[in-house]
């Protein structure tokens, strides 16, 4: 007999439902919208909330202005959304703390995954929330390292956070070859520009330039990763690796890593808001990315990196990221009073 689904609660506009919720990506196919994830812990609070309430008003915003249908919006083509952004952040706040106390009643002591959507109501043109709940175990850092592909394009509206891509991304399916765990997105088969649900970052020895001053060439290793103008997700956790670097001197670009260019690189590794940072142990890309969207990967010749565990770097980034997630932790009560959400 198979054991039962982890449980998961799913509150729209602040009611719980009655029915069992299907999973956190099923959820996200079924239905348009603007979304964050973000993890909660046992006890109910929640990492860097404020960012990822930023985010969430800032796509939905994004989604209104440029791309109605993937807010949810029916209608003419080209009508804009009417509703009103106001109260967003005590909107969601309500929903996500009904949401943890229901989940806390039904499984106390275990971590959380939380998904918080805005999408447009049908009722009356205007925002509704739905926040999905379900018990989340993180994976150890170092223990087992992520295997990457090369196999899609860039996604559109990258700059918006939006649930239609959880069904747009099925198309690059066929492209995975057996035991890789997520697929990297480049519009021309040389510069990666993130991972399908991730962001991706490589730590690369500097090419030598010979007008390069001795202070800088000191700083042999570098972190690349895509700009937000390649067209990638401003990822929360992505911001974070930003600042990480600038403060503990770790030199960082944005710029689209180079597949040409990988044996440069020396360790490489994805961030999401809920795995945090993880370590890449192997990349693979296509010799010819000429009609892939025509193939399957078993049609692909592949040319495979390979990286030897989590490297310095890499740790060194999660050891700051750890110390950053225990400062940025917080009590959606705390946030519901502060923001006179009660």
């Amino acid at each position: 007999m198979p054991p039962p689904p982890p449980p998961a609660v799913l509150v729209p506009n602040g009611v719980p439902s009655p029915r069992a919720p299907p999973p956190a990506a099923s959820f996200l196919e079924a239905t348009p919208g603007a979304y964050t994830t973000a993890r909660a812990s046992s006890a109910g609070r929640l990492l860097w909330w404020p960012r990822h309430l930023l985010r969430l008003a800032d796509s939905a915003r994004l989604l209104a202005r440029l791309h109605p249908h993937l807010l949810g919006l029916v209608g003419p083509p080209g009508k804009p959304f009417e509703g009103s952004f106001a109260g967003i952040e005590p909107l969601v706040n309500r929903s996500v703390r009904v949401a943890l106390e229901e989940m806390r009643r039904r499984r106390p002591g275990e971590g959380m995954a939380l998904t918080a959507l805005l999408r447009a109501s049908a009722a009356t043109d205007d925002l509704e929330v739905c926040v999905h709940l379900g018990a989340y175990v993180p994976p150890v850092f170092g223990e087992a390292g992520a295997r990457l592909a090369v196999a899609g394009r860039g996604r559109d509206a990258a700059a918006a956070k939006y649930a239609p891509w959880a069904r747009m991304r099925k198309s690059m399916e066929k492209m995975r070859p057996p035991g890789v765990t997520e697929l990297l997105l480049t519009n021309d088969g040389d510069h990666i520009l993130e991972g399908s649900i991730t962001n991706f970052f490589v730590v690369c020895r500097r090419e030598h330039q010979l007008n390069e001053p001795v202070q800088v060439m000191a700083n042999k290793f570098e972190v690349q990763t895509a700009p937000l103008s390649d067209g990638v997700l401003p990822g929360i956790i992505r911001q974070i690796v930003m600042e990480v670097c600038h403060d503990i001197g770790i030199p960082f670009r944005e710029v689209s890593p180079s597949w040409s260019k990988c044996n440069l690189w020396e360790e490489a590794f994805v961030t999401s808001s809920l795995r945090l940072i993880q370590h890449v142990e192997t990349v693979q890309a296509p010799l010819l990315w000429e009609n892939i969207e025509s193939k399957t990967w078993a049609d692909v010749s592949w040319e495979v990196k390979q990286f030897k565990g989590a490297g310095s770097i890499t740790t060194q980034i999660k050891r700051e990221i750890s110390k950053r997630a225990v400062q940025e932790e917080y009590d959606i009560r705390d946030l519901l009073a502060w923001r006179g959400g009660e």
